[in-house]
């Protein structure tokens, strides 16, 4: 694994970042891989816990990363390209959308703590509440809305 420049968050530019800084900057939590419902009329954008068929709701992790979009083709892949069209609909607390928004990475990212299991410490993930979509029709997914946006 290559490795990472101290504290690079703090001084790289989004877009000069290496691919493993940018994939670091992931917390693990698994919220932009729950599927939302976004209303074309006013444009708000409400989170459900129907999650993604790829995600692993203990893990908190695309079961099939690497290949995805083979699977989920319409899987919206973050860049810094992609940012200025979907942080409006990414997680408050993910890092990817902090940054681009000018906000630190918050106390318990593991970037900060050296512990990729503190994501899940502060009661930030999705681990253990999340309902996988083949369980529900997609006509259901009002039923399952979350009241706060995560």
């Amino acid at each position: 694994m290559e490795k990472l420049r101290p504290r690079y968050w703090e001084t790289v530019p989004l877009a000069k970042m290496t691919p493993a800084e940018w994939e670091a900057l992931c917390d693990g939590c698994g919220k932009c891989c729950l599927n939302k419902i976004e209303y074309e009329d006013t444009g708000e954008v409400e989170y459900t816990r129907v999650a993604c068929k790829l995600l692993d709701g203990e893990t908190c992790r695309c079961t099939q990363y690497s290949i995805r979009r083979e699977f989920v083709p319409d899987c919206v892949q973050i860049s810094p390209k992609s940012l200025p069209k979907i942080a409006y609909w990414m997680p408050r607390t993910c890092a990817y959308r902090l940054l681009y928004e000018g906000a630190s990475l918050p106390e318990w990212h593991p970037l900060l703590t050296g512990d990729p299991e503190s994501t899940h410490q502060a009661g930030m993930s999705v681990r253990g509440w999340t309902v996988p979509e083949f369980e529900v029709d997609e006509d259901d997914w009002e039923d399952y809305v979350i009241e706060e946006k995560p």
